[in-house]
């Protein structure tokens, strides 16, 4: 591609099981060719919303969207940070099982980073961080997205093309095999017009992937809702 992409913009929500693993991918890629990444937030909370419950903002406490608003606190400071927060509360409950969308363990996950576990009261202390959440999800709402992980590329405001959901995978490639996807990734760009390409299941894809968000399932506190996609 002439216009390589060499920066993007990853849209995630702390408690969904599948961007988690993309993300994994995303930093390899990163770290290997050098890309700029920005984490940006989606609440899937928002976007599944059942009728008659209050907003995520509208809460004293919110699953993914308060851990979010941790991470915009911590990204406000260093991007650095927000991309670590992301990694520590994305493992701790897709791979260690832990709750982090509970306060108390957010305060553990903060002091095991080495920052202060008042971070998590200070996040919900200013008003402004639901503005920060709200902004980022919005913002990939209104180019259509629903879900995560979304990636958005530069050039995106102009041309709307110029975004993607997924990929959708577990055991994330790493090295040069994470290279190769993202070359067959960034490769849709060039067809505007290609919307979905997907590898049905089978009984024994099903079972690996309960495997891998076995320690996810178990922590869950919430009842999963997703209406269907565009």
């Amino acid at each position: 591609m002439a216009d390589r992409p060499t920066r993007v913009d990853f849209h995630f929500d702390v408690i969904c099981l599948w961007a988690y693993q993309t993300s994994l991918w995303m930093r390899d890629v990163r770290d290997r060719q050098g890309l700029e990444v920005d984490w940006r937030f989606f609440s899937l909370e928002e976007i599944n919303l059942v009728e008659g419950k209050k907003h995520p903002w509208e809460r004293d406490w919110s699953y993914g969207w308060s851990m979010m608003r941790v991470g915009a606190l911590l990204k406000r400071e260093d991007p650095a940070l927000g991309d670590a927060w992301y990694l520590r509360a994305g493992t701790a409950l897709h791979v260690e099982g832990r709750k982090p969308h509970r306060p108390e363990v957010a305060q553990d996950l903060l002091a095991e980073m080495g920052l202060a576990p008042g971070l998590v009261d200070e996040a919900l202390a200013d008003e402004t961080t639901h503005d920060d959440v709200r902004s980022d999800h919005e913002r990939v709402v209104s180019l259509g997205g629903w879900g995560v992980p979304t990636l958005v590329f530069p050039g995106a405001d102009e041309d709307e093309s110029r975004k993607l959901f997924g990929p959708v995978l577990i055991d994330p490639p790493t090295g040069e095999a994470a290279d190769r996807l993202w070359d067959l990734v960034v490769g849709w760009l060039e067809f505007p017009h290609f919307f979905e390409l997907q590898r049905p299941k089978t009984e024994a894809d099903l079972t690996a992937v309960g495997r891998v968000f076995q320690p996810y399932l178990e922590a869950r506190e919430w009842d999963t809702v997703a209406n269907p996609t565009p």
